[in-house]
């Protein structure tokens, strides 16, 4: 097949140092391993369809759960973005990645931290919250389910924001607390204030445009069918799917 997908030499070496220490018998050749794992999660294939130049789809589907668990792929997203960001300008945000049924079936454990996936008006949900740079590249992710609002995600946030003059935000964002920490952080607001407000608040129409770097991030992202649609119960899974993804688009 001529449209399968390869590492280069180039990219393997950026990601190596994010590899975990091989203990006993050494791994399987990681590029050929990586390169089916991208493969398989930007076209939405089972893993038992991935095409045989990648090697068998247990070893993908091994390796996958077993670095996702250990959080490695969220490693390679904030180490390559630390290294390369420009966060002068920064920009938060949310969106809505749908749940296939196979991802919201079944009961959840008790006691577990659940699937985060949530009802909204548009269905079964899980909600991606973002900070990107002013390029609109991401530098941290925070998930949650659907229904949760926009506060929650930027409080968690928070402490991961980087160093930065302005953070852009749309009016969802409009709260005097999340304001006031922005300006302890000596970061600058440019949010649009909510209608309901008593006093209208001004922001910088023309540097407030630049935000739609943030969406069209996202669009990018929905471009990798295991990250538009979520087909996994697991949400370290599908975290691990998110920051794969946006390394090989925005980082690499």
């Amino acid at each position: 097949m001529s449209d399968l997908y390869w590492l280069t030499d180039e990219q393997m070496e950026r990601l190596r140092p994010f590899f975990p220490k091989s203990h006993g018998k050494p791994r399987v050749d990681d590029r050929r391993v990586l390169s089916g794992i991208i493969f398989v999660n930007r076209n939405g294939l089972r893993w038992r369809d991935a095409p045989g130049e990648y090697g068998p789809h247990k070893t993908l589907y091994n390796r996958w759960k077993r670095w996702g668990a250990m959080g490695v792929f969220a490693r390679m997203m904030g180490g390559l973005a630390l290294g390369k960001a420009e966060p002068q300008t920064i920009m938060i945000d949310a969106t809505y990645l749908k749940a296939h049924r196979t991802a919201s079936s079944l009961r959840v454990k008790k006691g577990g931290p659940g699937r985060l996936i949530g009802r909204t008006k548009g269905g079964m949900n899980t909600k991606l919250h973002a900070v990107t740079d002013r390029n609109g590249r991401p530098l941290s992710f925070f998930m949650t389910a659907g229904q949760i609002s926009d506060y929650t995600g930027a409080a968690a946030l928070l402490d991961r924001l980087p160093k930065a003059q302005w953070l852009l935000a749309d009016r969802g964002y409009d709260a005097d607390w999340f304001r006031e920490a922005l300006q302890a952080k000596g970061i600058k607001s440019c949010i649009p204030g909510r209608k309901s407000r008593a006093r209208p608040i001004k922001h910088d129409k023309r540097r407030y445009k630049r935000r739609n770097r943030i969406e069209i991030m996202f669009g990018r992202l929905k471009d990798w069918r295991r990250v538009a649609t979520r087909y996994g119960r697991c949400p370290t899974v599908f975290f691990s799917a998110v920051c794969l993804a946006a390394t090989v688009m925005f980082w690499l």
